[in-house]
C-alpha cells in the first residue's frame, strides 16, 4: 500500500511539473462519462460517478467540463464511445504491471502498449497473467495536520465504517478499505467534518519485488511511459517503492 501511495505522489508531482492539467482533465472526463453511462447521472445514486466528480473537484476541473462529461455519458450530447479495458504484463526483472484504460479504439491501445512494454524491456501478457497478484481496494488520503480529531479517534471512525487499515505516511493518513465500502468510509469521515484528500479505487499488490539503482530506474521509466499514454487511467505494479527506489527515480 505504501508503495502505491508514493507512486501516486510521484505522478502528481510529475503532472504539475510537466503542466499537463489538460490531460488530467481529459482522463477524469472519461471517468465521469463512463460512470454516468453505466450508473446514471445522479452522484447520490452512483458511487463511481461521485468518486469521479470528487477527483474533478480536487483537480480544479471547471464545472462546465464536468457537466458536459455527464451529458455525454447520459447520451444528451454526442461523444466518443469509451470502454474500460485492462492490460497485464511484466516489466524488467519480472515486475508485474497492471494497466487500466478507457479507450475508443482497442486496436490502437493494445498496439501502443505492446510497443511501450517491449521498448521498456518488458512484455505485454495475456489477460490473467498478473491480475492474481493484485487485490482491489479503496484508498482515502487525508491530511494528518490540523485535524480536529486525534489519530486514535480517526481510526475508530473509519474502522467502524469498514476500513481495513489506517497508517501515516509523511503528512497524510492513508486509509485502506474494501473497494465496496470506500464510499461508506468516506461518508463517515465527512459526517465528522474531516476534509478528504485523494479518494480512489486501487489494485494493491499482494507481493512486491525489491530492486535498486539502475534496475529500479528501468522499471520506473517503463511505468512512467505507460502512464503517459492518452488512454491509460491508472498503472499498478509490484515494484516495492522503498526509499532507495525513490531516490533512483529520474524523469
Amino acid at each position: 500500500m505504501a508503495g502505491h501511495n508514493k507512486w501516486s505522489k510521484i505522478k502528481r508531482h510529475k503532472a504539475k511539473t510537466d503542466q499537463r492539467k489538460s490531460k488530467i482533465w481529459a482522463r477524469i472526463s472519461r471517468d465521469i462519462t463512463v460512470a454516468t453511462r453505466e450508473g446514471g447521472g445522479d452522484p447520490g445514486m452512483n458511487a463511481s460517478l461521485a468518486l469521479a466528480m470528487e477527483k474533478a473537484k480536487a483537480e480544479n476541473m471547471p464545472k462546465d467540463n464536468i457537466e458536459r462529461a455527464i451529458k455525454r455519458g447520459a447520451g444528451e450530447i454526442k461523444g466518443e464511445d469509451y470502454e474500460e479495458v485492462t492490460y497485464e504484463g511484466y516489466g524488467p526483472h519480472g515486475v508485474a504491471v497492471f494497466v487500466e484504460t478507457l479507450t475508443d479504439n482497442r486496436n490502437r491501445t493494445v498496439a501502443d502498449l505492446r510497443h511501450l512494454f517491449s521498448k521498456g524491456g518488458g512484455s505485454l501478457g495475456k489477460s490473467g497473467s498478473v491480475g492474481y497478484l493484485f487485490e482491489r481496494k479503496g484508498m482515502i488520503e487525508i491530511s494528518s495536520s490540523g485535524q480536529q480529531h486525534d489519530e486514535l479517534t480517526l481510526f475508530d471512525i473509519v474502522a467502524e465504517a469498514g476500513a481495513e487499515d489506517m497508517h501515516q505516511e509523511g503528512d497524510a493518513y492513508i486509509i485502506v478499505t474494501p473497494v465496496d465500502l470506500l464510499e461508506d468510509v468516506r461518508a463517515a469521515l465527512e459526517r465528522v467534518g474531516v476534509d478528504i484528500g485523494d479518494v480512489q479505487s486501487i489494485r494493491e499488490p499482494v507481493t512486491t519485488v525489491t530492486l535498486f539503482g539502475d534496475d529500479a530506474r528501468k522499471v520506473v521509466r517503463l511505468i512512467g511511459h505507460i502512464d503517459d499514454h492518452q488512454d491509460v487511467q491508472a498503472v499498478f505494479t509490484t515494484l516495492d517503492m522503498n526509499e532507495e527506489t525513490l531516490a533512483a527515480i529520474s524523469f
